[in-house]
């Protein structure tokens, strides 16, 4: 069964503590946090405060993405504000087996997330060192996107990659994940489903949620 990260971002924020207790009580395995700074994506979301606020109110994982510049500059920052996972774009770190490290070092998991543009061949010698990929199936900075169907053969050869490099890292897929394509993500190897828009626009999130546990 896959794990479901609900995104928080697709959420009320003006009724987040209800929403957070929907998660808790659902079936979701994860608290998926989209960190934008407006430089390296063309919007603004939250930062370290927020996620500190939904630290509190859950003991789920909290999967903290991302999208900034400079990320070490803000990774012992999002540690003590409660992050399990940290995840940061290949394309905005010119270090980023540093960067890994840097979020290892801090007790962390160590995710790296891809634009729908970047190969994954592109990862061949850092894979090792990671925990999770986050394959972005649209293009980074807002919600509700369209899922970009090349997604599909993307994660095959990722998965291809991961074995072949003896890997660890699990894969998870962020953006325009719906009850109609769940399955073919998974089927093609993704371990991770981030739903944001399906989960909360839902009539019965929690049902969504479980229906999405469910997928084969």
């Amino acid at each position: 069964m896959p794990i479901i990260a609900p995104s928080l971002l697709s959420a009320n924020f003006l009724e987040l503590q209800k929403d957070c207790d929907l998660l808790n009580a659902s079936e979701a395995d994860w608290y998926h946090l989209d960190v934008m700074d407006g430089r390296f994506v063309p919007n603004i979301s939250f930062g370290p405060m927020f996620v500190e606020f939904f630290r509190k109110a859950t003991d789920k994982i909290c999967d903290v993405h991302l999208m900034i510049e400079e990320p070490e500059k803000y990774a012992e920052t999002f540690q003590k504000a409660g992050a399990d996972i940290l995840t940061v774009h290949y394309e905005a770190c010119r270090h980023l087996h540093r960067n890994l490290q840097q979020i290892k070092l801090l007790g962390m998991k160590a995710g790296i997330a891809i634009n729908p543009h970047t190969p994954v061949h592109m990862l061949e010698n850092i894979l090792p060192d990671a925990d999770l990929i986050c394959v972005m199936s649209v293009n980074p900075g807002f919600g509700g996107q369209k899922f970009i169907a090349a997604t599909i053969e993307k994660v095959k050869a990722l998965k291809s990659l991961i074995t072949a490099t003896h890997s660890k890292a699990l894969i998870e897929i962020d953006g325009g994940v719906t009850l109609d394509n769940a399955s073919a993500l998974v089927q093609a190897g993704a371990d991770v489903l981030v739903a944001g828009n399906t989960v909360f626009k839902s009539a019965n999130p929690a049902e969504t949620i479980r229906l999405l546990k469910q997928v084969k």
